[in-house]
This record gives structure tokens, C-alpha cells and sequence, in this order.
């Protein structure tokens, strides 16, 4: 059991593909994190309305359909959680390109199973509280 995973809290994974979403939510548990799945943006910013407190990650992709994508997200979640990290996932696009506001760990898609966990790690690790 990882001791980042433990005090991290829940993942809250969000990706438009179900095959991919399912096949991250997997690894990850494996792992021994918390995941909540998201197929859209949209769904996610809801989740996050009633549990964000439980939220340790935001892990998303930046493509994606509904009135959000990913970079609205992350900035939505980075404006009101500025103490959590936020991990994003692209294969077309970057953090920058897309108008993402904040810092956040960033994997070009395809990625290896290595780089993925790799990635969640360090950005639980760059969490900080303020002051």
C-alpha cells in the first residue's frame, strides 16, 4: 500500500473515453487509491459541488464533450481548491495550450503505466497548504 495513496484521499478520474476511464480507474485502484469515475467535465464539476472535500487529485483529460472540458475544470477546481493538485492527461493538447491557469502535473497521452503512476505520485507530493 502506497503511504501517498493513504493520506492523498479520493482520485477524482474524469475522461470521455469509458474503455479508458475504466482501464485508469483499475490501475490506480490496484494501487491502493480511492477513484471516482467521471465521463465528462460537466458530471465531474457536479460531483464536485457535494464532495470535494473527500477530492486528494483531479485527474483529467483536457478533450472532452459537454458545456466543460477538462482545462475548465481544472481551472474551476484550481480557483476553489488552490491547495489541491491536479494532474491533467492529453494527446493533442497541453495545460498552455488549452488556457489552463494553474500548475498541475501534466502526461501526454499514450502513456506507460510506469509514467501514470509516476505522475499522480508527484503530484500528490507537490500538494501544500497554503501559508
Amino acid at each position: 500500500m502506497n503511504p501517498v495513496s493513504m493520506a492523498g484521499g479520493l482520485i477524482l478520474v474524469v475522461e470521455d473515453d469509458p474503455l479508458i476511464l475504466e482501464f485508469l480507474c483499475e490501475i490506480l485502484q490496484e494501487e491502493g487509491f480511492t477513484v471516482q469515475p467521471q465521463t465528462s467535465a460537466d458530471a465531474a464539476s457536479l460531483y464536485l459541488d457535494h464532495h470535494a472535500n473527500e477530492v486528494g487529485l483531479l485527474l483529467t483529460d483536457i478533450t472532452m464533450p459537454g458545456s466543460l472540458n477538462g482545462a475548465d475544470l481544472a481551472n474551476l477546481f484550481g480557483d476553489r481548491y488552490p491547495d489541491k493538485p491536479i494532474m491533467i492527461m492529453s494527446g493533442f493538447e497541453t495545460p498552455e495550450s488549452s488556457g489552463v491557469r494553474h500548475s498541475v502535473s501534466f502526461i501526454k497521452k499514450p502513456w506507460a503505466l510506469g509514467q501514470l503512476l509516476d505522475c499522480v505520485e508527484s503530484a500528490f507530493k507537490s500538494q501544500r497548504p497554503l501559508g
